[in-house]
């Protein structure tokens, strides 16, 4: 297990209801990396990349069982030989549609999916989807992870679960809108310190409806310093981490051992 990951962000503008355009962007911008030489450890994209926010026509749009997207992100992971945190996309399972994260090995097999839990009504979230009711984690090189999307940052006590699970590193997808940079900014930053771990966060840019989405995908150490952060324009934003500052961190100020749960009411 090597401590070093070499991380890739697609920060994607994604065409508003329409999937099949959104899976050949897909495949163009990882195609790019390929072409690089340069070795991808981990790949993420943004929430809802393949529909974008058009909830009204989930009916005709969403992706039964996730089976597209899950092709084009395995055929992805096979490609570069790297782990996939797969954006979200609209997945309909039986009578309901959720905004669903996959997560691939290197091997191209499918080790996690993650429903948000957290609802956003301002765009209107809880009429066109259901809420899930689990937690993303994952093993990468026997790394413990996690992902969550977008609105779930707002919760820190969601993240701090991933924490108290092991969690190292924190992938985050999402469609964040303006005027709200800053907030997304420094929530990211926030759950980085008080976790003590990476956070690994895809944005989306351009314009989806009437919303404009304000990019600024950021990669933040254990310790809240940026470590990389795009602009708002289309780009692959890459960084490399080293996870050992992870247990850097919590052994220098054991925040976690200090916890005192019996007043946590």
């Amino acid at each position: 297990m090597t401590n070093q990951w070499n991380v890739a962000i697609l920060q994607m503008d994604v065409a508003y209801g329409q999937p099949e355009q959104n899976r050949a962007k897909l495949r163009a911008m990882s195609q790019s990396l390929l072409e690089s030489g340069e070795r991808t450890d981990v790949l993420i994209m943004p929430e809802l990349w393949d529909t974008a926010y058009d909830l009204r026509r989930l009916d005709e749009i969403a992706d039964e069982a996730g089976t597209a997207a899950q092709a084009v992100l395995k055929e992805t992971a096979l490609r570069l030989g790297s782990y996939v945190v797969g954006g979200s996309i609209a997945e309909r399972s039986g009578e309901h549609v959720y905004n669903t994260t996959y997560v691939f090995d290197r091997a191209g097999q499918l080790i996690g999916r993650y429903a948000k839990v957290h609802l956003f009504r301002l765009m209107h979230e809880d009429k066109y989807l259901a809420a899930g009711d689990a937690a993303g984690l994952y093993s990468m090189d026997g790394v413990p992870t996690g992902s969550v999307i977008c609105y779930d940052i707002r919760f820190p006590e969601w993240i701090r679960t991933y924490a108290l699970q092991g969690a190292k590193v924190l992938f985050v997808c999402a469609q964040w809108p303006h005027p709200r940079l800053n907030h997304w900014r420094q929530l990211l930053i926030a759950r980085a310190i008080e976790n003590q771990m990476y956070v690994v966060a895809c944005n989306r840019v351009g314009v989806g409806g009437k919303t404009s989405f304000c990019g600024h995908s950021l990669i933040v150490d254990p310790w809240g310093e940026i470590v990389a952060e795009a602009g708002e324009e289309e780009t692959v934003l890459r960084a490399q981490i080293d996870l050992s500052l992870v247990d850097e961190v919590r052994q220098r100020i054991p925040v976690f051992a200090d916890r005192r749960t019996s007043l946590y009411r």
